[in-house]
């Protein structure tokens, strides 16, 4: 899966860490492989969701904004935009399926409001988490 925005400095990280956290406390990382990027990457990811991120113990301070590339978007089945399309993301011949969160951009707003998007996308990791491995079928 892929987590994908204009600047991968805000939602994208966030989503990005905390489907790393969900995907370690199911131990299906041999499953589901989690990559991030953006299309017009930043510096840096915001300070605002650096302090926002720390308030649920996930450190982003080391993460560095990134191009996504098509051919990572080729090898994902689903593609996560947070509230840009992917229409200039995702490859003409990509056949996967593509979801856009429509979450508003954490930068340069207040600590509240940026918790408040934080939330957010932690329930919705959780509950596509939830959604994809009840399609998964067991190995017994």
């Amino acid at each position: 899966m892929a987590f994908v925005c204009v600047q991968n400095a805000g939602r994208s990280q966030m989503a990005a860490a905390f489907a790393e956290r969900e995907r370690d406390r199911r131990g299906v990382g041999d499953q589901i492989t989690i990559v991030t990027g953006g299309t017009q990457p930043a510096d840096h990811v915001h300070e605002i969701v650096v302090e926002a991120m720390r308030e649920r113990d996930i450190d982003l301070s080391d993460r560095t904004p990134r191009e996504v590339t098509p051919d990572e978007l080729q090898a994902v089945d689903i593609v996560v935009t947070m509230g840009c399309s992917a229409s200039d993301v995702c490859p003409a011949t990509w056949n996967g399926e593509n979801r856009d969160w429509g979450l508003d951009d954490p930068h340069e707003r207040p600590i509240e409001q940026v918790r408040e998007i934080r939330d957010e996308i932690e329930e919705r990791i959780v509950s596509l988490f939830d959604e994809l491995l009840s399609q998964t079928p067991s190995a017994e």
